[in-house]
């Protein structure tokens, strides 16, 4: 895969240059060394696009992980306990707090990356929440997003976000105080 933009958001990159050189050069080597083609594993059913062959974010997820992995970085799961203060008297929720949690994709030295190949939404809450939580949790102080751009978007499934998209509400939605320093990668085939 090679590397078509990046983002810094609320001084991600110069953060990253400064405090996590070594970690963001093992970012880019796993991004240089996953092979996409090996990827294009889906056959389309959308109405839109049937029978075509689509990358398929299971699989690039999957891709990651196996290059990420031995380099020593790790999933970072934190189990939740959901307040129960806030219900109606007389409510009783059915699974309250059964194996909820939420975790980061890859960890390692306070460095988090997320791979991002899903809805907008999923974008936005991984650098606007998640990464913040898991700052104030002491797990990270600085992130990664990687997500493809529109060109690579167009060869999955209907609805998956693109960078430019994402950067372009980043812009716009400003910088807030408890925003940490991420940095944006995006990446095509």
């Amino acid at each position: 895969m090679i590397i078509a933009g990046e983002y810094s958001f609320n001084n991600g990159a110069t953060h990253l240059a400064k405090k996590h050189p070594e970690l963001l050069d093992e970012v880019y080597g796993v991004i240089g060394r996953v092979d996409s083609a090996t990827c294009k594993t889906k056959t389309s059913k959308e109405k839109t696009m049937r029978g075509r062959q689509l990358f398929s974010p299971f699989a690039l997820n999957k891709c990651f992980k196996d290059e990420f992995s031995p380099l020593g970085w790790r999933n970072c799961k934190v189990p939740c306990s959901y307040p129960t203060e806030y219900y109606r008297p007389g409510y009783k929720p059915d699974l309250l707090n059964k194996g909820a949690f939420r975790d980061m994709d890859f960890v390692k030295n306070m460095l988090g990356v997320e791979v991002q190949f899903g809805k907008y939404a999923f974008m936005v809450y991984n650098v606007c929440a998640k990464m913040t939580i898991f700052k104030k949790l002491g797990h990270i102080n600085a992130g990664v997003e990687i997500v493809p751009v529109k060109r690579f978007a167009d060869q999955m499934s209907t609805g998956v976000s693109y960078f430019e998209q994402f950067v372009w509400d980043l812009q716009h939605r400003g910088v807030s105080n408890i925003d940490i320093p991420v940095l944006i990668v995006g990446i095509d085939a």
